[in-house]
């Protein structure tokens, strides 16, 4: 098997596993548990959760979506988010090789699924993943290609201050609640990985996402705009959509001004 292939394979099943470490994240960090120990167990009955039975994705087929102990359905959410996390190991070796450009991308991507799934059931962005986010994304800063420390801070301001902004101004026009605090610390944690410049890009693409999906899931709901839907996600989405598509993007936009 030649080298490069193996490590493509090796990066898709790392990210297996940090994906059963981000379902860990996101079942006990709104809960305030620790994500180390004890070990994990069925919510349903409270069976331990043997090692052969938390192989990603691996177990949830032999296992046919059920606790082996009370046979109650596996959300299908922890092979989902086990898949999600392979997928984006294995684009970001593509891209940059190993390398701990490839090991921080990874993290930056990692917090920003495990915000998604939290904010989509708990409508709520743990401080506990967002400020540390911002402060890592700085430093990292002096170590990834793309990215300059000036450039990471002026993210932070400008992510965090737009949108601080426009939830002061629906507010006092609307009298309501706009922007929750955890989406402002949450675009200046992405300010702090991706910088100013992809700023712009990242909530327009959010904001297209929570036209068409959010609209989508509004009409379908029945409720209108009764039914509250987090912007965390969609947020977490637009980033990881310009982590990839971020130079092909700039460069279509370029284009239509020359």
């Amino acid at each position: 098997m030649a080298p490069y292939t193996m490590y493509s394979i090796f990066s898709f099943l790392f990210g297996l596993v940090l994906g059963s470490f981000a379902n860990v994240c996101i079942y006990r960090l709104p809960m305030g548990k620790s994500i180390v120990s004890p070990p994990s167990s069925c919510p349903h009955c409270g069976f331990q959760i043997p090692f052969y039975d938390n192989i990603p994705i691996v177990s949830y087929i032999l296992l046919r979506g059920k606790c082996r102990q009370c046979k109650q359905p596996i959300s299908i959410q922890y092979p989902l988010v086990e898949l999600i996390m392979g997928i984006i190991s294995l684009a970001l070796f593509i891209r940059y090789g190993i390398s701990y450009q490839y090991i921080l991308q990874l993290l930056f991507a990692g917090s920003l699924v495990v915000i998604t799934f939290i904010d989509l059931h708990h409508k709520l962005i743990p401080d506990v993943i967002s400020l540390p986010g911002i402060l890592i994304g700085f430093l990292a800063s002096f170590l990834l290609r793309h990215l300059t420390w000036l450039d990471s801070a002026i993210g932070i301001v400008a992510g965090g201050g737009a949108l601080l902004l426009i939830a002061v101004v629906f507010e006092k026009i609307t009298g309501k609640e706009g922007m929750g605090g955890g989406d402002i610390k949450l675009l200046a944690m992405i300010g702090a990985w991706m910088g100013w410049k992809a700023l712009p890009f990242v909530v327009l693409i959010s904001s297209l996402l929570g036209i068409i999906i959010g609209g989508g899931a509004l009409v379908a709901s029945g409720k209108g705009i009764r039914v509250k839907i987090p912007f965390g996600p969609f947020l977490a989405m637009g980033s990881l959509i310009y982590l990839f598509f971020g130079d092909s993007l700039v460069a279509w936009y370029s284009a239509l001004f020359v």
